[in-house]
């Protein structure tokens, strides 16, 4: 899936998979080796995040249950627990820098296209 700001237009990301199991929220991105430009995971239901048995910093997009951005983190190091974000229903794991990269904004809404 695509992940697209519907406020700005911009492509957060060409490429999301889908963590929407229990065993794939579990796995998330445990033991990768880095999350590649334009990729990123979507995990649902999920409220916060950790970067346990992760080398690499993530940005971490919190959606609510109407894909409207709630919050953030950017560049979360490795080692750590995330924020939990009031009204958080999902989030979307990305590589560090594309929060910034794609202005992406608290109250702006954000689309999946197939």
């Amino acid at each position: 899936m695509k992940l697209v700001n519907q406020d700005t237009g911009e492509t957060i990301a060409m490429k999301v998979m889908q963590a929407h199991t229990f065993f794939r929220r579990l796995r998330g991105l445990l033991f990768t080796q880095q999350l590649s430009q334009g990729t990123g995971l979507h995990i649902k239901p999920c409220r916060s995040v950790h970067t346990y048995m992760m080398g690499y910093a993530i940005d971490v997009l919190h959606l609510d249950a109407h894909s409207r951005v709630v919050g953030f983190q950017e560049h979360l190091p490795p080692g750590r627990i995330g924020a939990a974000i009031k009204n958080t229903a999902s989030v979307v794991e990305l590589p560090a820098g594309c929060i910034l990269r794609t202005r992406t904004a608290v109250g702006q809404t954000v689309q999946f296209l197939e």
